[in-house]
This record gives structure tokens, C-alpha cells and sequence, in this order.
């Protein structure tokens, strides 16, 4: 009979098994140091692109606000979303663009002209009523990200950023790609 045999048989202890005084440490938990299972929040994360920003394509520009936005397919949406999809989104931000900038400029044209008398108050109904757009386009790119963008992987919003020719700040709409968690790792 092999010697690992006997002393299973006859209880003597291995040399592999923990010393008879440990054995009151048997339900002790003890954090096992290992690298691989260290995970980083950065690593649950894909790596995600830069957004895709579409700038104004108007003549005219309101507070910031361009009254139109180009419908060119950008070529970094090409694998994630329809260029029919794309068009008709840009086409209702254009429609509210259509609806309420003609109105913001009549009002900017009239707060001009009477600014001296009023003291610069004439110009609030202009800033009241950009407002006003910016919050309908908003609520445009939210009810399009709840209802197929945010399905896709993309997140649209309205968001400031420098013009390239000057120091102004103008709003152009940002594609952003929503970060997809590794779900072939373990918790």
C-alpha cells in the first residue's frame, strides 16, 4: 500500500493539509491577491469613438442656433444607423428650426430697434423664445433617442462648441456612441 494511502487511512497528517491549530480558522474568508481578476471600471467599457458633431448649415444664425442642419450621411454612422433614419431625424429638427426662427428674428429686428427706449428689456421676448426652440428641438432628439437611437447604440443631443472661424459659440447637434459593458466578464 502506497504511504499517501496509509496515512489517509490511519489520519496522519499531509503535508499539504492545514496544521491542526489553523482548523479553528476553517470558516475564515481570506482575499485572494490575484491581477486577472482585478477588473477596472475603464475595462468593463468598450473604448467609445469621438461623437460625430453636425454643425449648422444655415445663412442665418440666431443666438447661436443655425436655421438649418445638413442631411449628409456622415461616414462614421455608416455601420450604426440608416441613412433614411438619419435624413428624416435632421428633417424634423429642420421643421422646428422652420417654424420658430422666423419668429426669433422679427422679435430680434424689433428688440433691436427699440433697445435704446427700454433699456435693452425689448430684447428678453428674443431670448424667451430661443429658449423656447432650443427646448422643441430637445424634445425631439429625446423622443428619437428613446424610440430607436438609444436601441441602435447612439445617444443625440444639442450641445455648445466653438466656431472653427471664430471665437462665437454656436449649437450643433453631437452623435454620441453609447458605451457597450463587457457582459462576457464576470462580476
Amino acid at each position: 500500500m502506497p504511504a499517501l494511502w496509509r496515512r489517509m487511512l490511519i489520519g496522519e497528517p499531509m503535508a499539504s493539509s492545514p496544521p491542526v491549530s489553523n482548523m479553528a480558522d476553517f470558516d475564515a474568508i481570506y482575499e485572494e491577491d490575484d491581477d486577472d481578476e482585478r477588473i477596472n471600471d475603464e475595462t468593463m467599457f468598450s473604448i467609445v469613438p469621438e461623437p460625430v458633431v453636425i454643425r449648422g448649415a444655415g445663412n442665418m444664425t440666431v443666438f447661436g442656433l443655425s436655421n438649418k442642419f445638413d442631411t449628409e450621411f456622415p461616414s462614421a454612422l455608416s455601420a450604426k444607423v440608416a441613412p433614411e433614419e438619419f435624413k428624416a431625424t435632421i428633417l424634423r429638427i429642420n421643421s422646428v428650426l422652420r417654424k420658430t426662427l422666423p419668429v426669433n428674428v422679427k422679435w430680434l429686428f424689433c428688440g433691436c430697434l427699440c433697445c435704446c427706449c427700454t433699456l435693452g428689456c425689448s430684447l428678453w421676448p428674443v431670448v424667451c423664445l430661443s429658449k423656447r426652440t432650443r427646448h422643441s428641438i430637445e424634445k425631439v432628439l429625446d423622443w428619437e433617442n428613446s424610440h430607436l437611437y438609444h436601441k441602435l447604440g447612439l445617444h443625440w443631443k444639442l450641445g455648445k462648441q466653438r466656431c472653427d472661424s471664430n471665437s462665437m459659440m454656436e449649437y450643433v447637434l453631437l452623435i454620441e456612441f453609447i458605451p457597450k459593458m463587457a457582459i462576457h466578464r464576470p462580476d
